[in-house]
C-alpha cells in the first residue's frame, strides 16, 4: 500500500491535551469558589485533567479495532 491508501493514525496524546484544556480553567474557577485561591485550583484541575484525559485515551486504544 502507499502512503495515502493507508488509513491516518490518531493523534497520540490528544486525550491529555484535551484533558489539561478543559481541567486547568474549570479547576482555576473552582478554587476561586472553593478555595478562594486561583493557584490551589487550577492545580487540582490541572491534576484531574491530566488524568481524565489519560484514562480516556487508555480506553479509546482499548477499544479501537487494529
Amino acid at each position: 500500500m502507499t502512503g495515502s491508501e493507508e488509513s491516518p493514525k490518531k493523534a497520540s496524546g490528544l486525550g491529555v491535551a484535551t484533558g489539561v484544556a478543559i481541567g486547568l480553567p474549570l479547576g482555576a474557577a473552582l478554587g476561586m469558589l472553593v478555595f478562594d485561591n486561583l493557584a490551589v485550583g487550577a492545580g487540582v484541575g490541572l491534576v484531574v485533567g491530566i488524568a481524565v484525559g489519560a484514562a480516556f485515551e487508555a480506553f479509546r486504544k482499548t477499544r479501537e479495532p487494529d
